[in-house]
């Protein structure tokens, strides 16, 4: 895929995107923060990982969701990541804690 290519994703980068994109709370701005994948790239690559089933269901739930873009989050949420995130840093590595 060409997605996968343009940005040199592994297979880890990939699973992490598509857990990010899944969190309520991570907004599409940290995917592209560490990763470097624009809000468009990322939808094409879930629809790509995805079922097709699977992928309609998630583009519902992020469409229009406000906690998935900063701009449309409310000043009071002033985090970045999801609580099931480690510290965000640029070196693309961010693990789930257990």
């Amino acid at each position: 895929m060409k997605i996968i290519e343009k940005y040199k994703l592994s297979d880890t980068d990939i699973d992490r995107i598509i857990n990010m994109a899944w969190e309520d709370r991570t907004p599409f701005e940290a995917i592209e923060t560490q990763f470097g994948l624009k809000e468009a790239d990322v939808i094409k690559l879930m629809k790509y990982q995805m079922r097709l089933n699977s992928w309609k269901k998630w583009r519902a739930r992020v469409q229009g969701r406000k906690t998935k873009h900063q701009k449309r989050r409310a000043k009071s949420v002033t985090r970045f990541k999801s609580k099931m995130q480690k510290v965000i840093t640029n070196n693309r590595i961010s693990k789930k804690k257990h």
